[in-house]
């Protein structure tokens, strides 16, 4: 069978590893067949055709290990007062002003806008958590015909709360329980189980979550400690920080997803590192809500799973990129803290392991051709001792120019091959000023 030859001028096999000069892949089908130095593929398959890509880095595609795809509709919302915290900004601003208002029709823009934004920035798979009472039911297929459309890798899910009531709640659970049946792990799409915290979720509520995630053998995902409220809470009512409430209700570990966890104590990191769970850091997003620096590196020094995810708020991964690169240095006064090289580690190998992706986030033979091309002309050389920080720190989606994902090609000089929408940013426009009029 013919393959095809990607001939770069660098490879990133996994970000564990130092890049190689020279190196490119072979694909065949929705796989890599082949790594090897570029001139070795050539002559060991003359009848193949071939992609020299010059001046560019053939690395993994990124991996958005957490999202809101919905968020871009409340990208530069008008607001009267900004919320002075944690608390305020859910209780005054975001469950009344956006997730309470998300409708089909604002959905359906929103997933449409941010699925040609992904390809564009080189992310090849993602996790995206609806928030969206009274959306349901439905709203799940109805985000997955798009995301299939744009031929991306994704989990979804919607998370369920009782916020508004148990009856909403429960509807959740079951939306998220029949799509995940529905879709098996080989799929480019998935599902997972996902509730809220442990401030409007009760542990009955909770244990119904894992139990459900149990039958299906999948993921449960959470936000955790995202600020100083819900330790705070969880010490009032529980007597214990969330991470030891939630070994106390025995469902801390591996197949525990918990994103932010911002505000842990060292027990706590512990804690996540003893049972195994799985933890994604939005670098970005915890700076708007002022919710803190999460404890990053103390987490990469216990063994943590962890992964990278946008949270909607930047969308720019190169920008998400930066900022865990840059953040932790000075919090930590320590200019060595989270190397450029583990920092994309996390953005794609990373990002992977913790959404429990198999064979995606390293081009190895076997493993799965989610790959991007990006252009590595910088103004200064680049070499094995620098291209990870060369890609971290002066990159942008512009520089992407190309996308594959399970062997297809769905952007090449920043040309989307997918049946895209050219009318998106106009649709979105026509939502958000729906949206955005209950603002005012």
């Amino acid at each position: 069978m013919t393959g095809l030859l990607i001939l770069p001028e660098w490879l990133i096999i996994s970000a564990s590893q130092l890049p190689k000069r020279g190196w490119g892949v072979r694909i065949e089908a929705d796989r890599i067949t082949e790594v090897g130095p570029n001139n070795d593929l050539v002559e060991k398959f003359p009848h193949d055709e071939f992609l020299r890509a010059n001046e560019q880095v053939l690395s993994p595609g990124f991996v958005n290990a957490h999202t809101h795809l919905y968020g871009v509709l409340a990208h530069g919302i008008p607001l009267t007062k900004a919320p002075d915290g944690f608390w305020p900004f859910l209780r005054d601003f975001w469950w009344p002003l956006v997730e309470d208002r998300i409708d089909i029709p604002m959905l359906n823009a929103a997933v449409e806008w941010q699925c040609q934004l992904m390809l564009r920035s080189g992310i090849t798979s993602f996790y995206d958590c609806l928030e969206a009472p009274n959306s349901l039911p439905g709203c799940l297929d109805i985000e997955a015909q798009t995301v299939t459309r744009h031929g991306l890798r994704a989990i979804l899910s919607f998370e369920a709360t009782q916020r508004a009531n148990l009856e909403n709640g429960l509807l959740g659970l079951q939306e998220n329980y029949e799509f995940t049946r529905n879709h098996r792990p080989d799929e480019l799409i998935q599902g997972l189980i996902c509730y809220h915290t442990t401030f409007t979720c009760s542990a009955d509520f909770i244990h119904q979550a894992f139990q459900k995630a149990k039958e299906l053998g999948c993921l449960v995902h959470m936000h955790c400690s995202e600020g100083t409220y819900e330790p705070e809470q969880a010490l009032k009512n529980f007597g214990q920080r969330p991470i030891q409430y939630y070994d106390q209700l025995g469902v801390l570990g591996p197949n525990m997803l918990a994103s932010q966890c911002v505000q842990l104590d060292e027990s706590e990191v512990a804690l996540l590192a003893e049972r195994g769970a799985h933890v994604v850091h939005m670098p970005l997003s915890n700076c708007e809500v002022g919710g803190g620096i999460a404890p990053v590196p103390k987490m990469v020094a216990a063994g943590v799973t962890l992964g990278l995810g946008s949270d909607s708020y930047i969308d720019n991964f190169f920008e998400v990129m930066r900022g865990a690169f840059l953040i932790h240095k000075a919090k930590g006064l320590d200019p060595r803290l989270m190397p450029a090289n583990l920092v994309y580690f996390l953005a794609t190998e990373g990002g992977a392991r913790t959404l429990n992706l198999e064979k995606v986030g390293r081009i190895e033979t076997g493993w799965k051709a989610d790959l991007q091309l990006i252009g590595a002309d910088f103004p200064t050389p680049a070499g094995e001792w620098n291209l990870y920080d060369q890609l971290i720190l002066y990159c942008n989606p512009e520089r992407v120019r190309m996308v594959m994902i399970n062997g297809r090609i769905l952007l090449q000089e920043g040309q989307l091959k997918t049946d895209y929408d050219p009318n998106a940013r106009q649709s979105l426009h026509a939502q958000v000023e729906r949206l955005w009029q209950g603002a005012h």
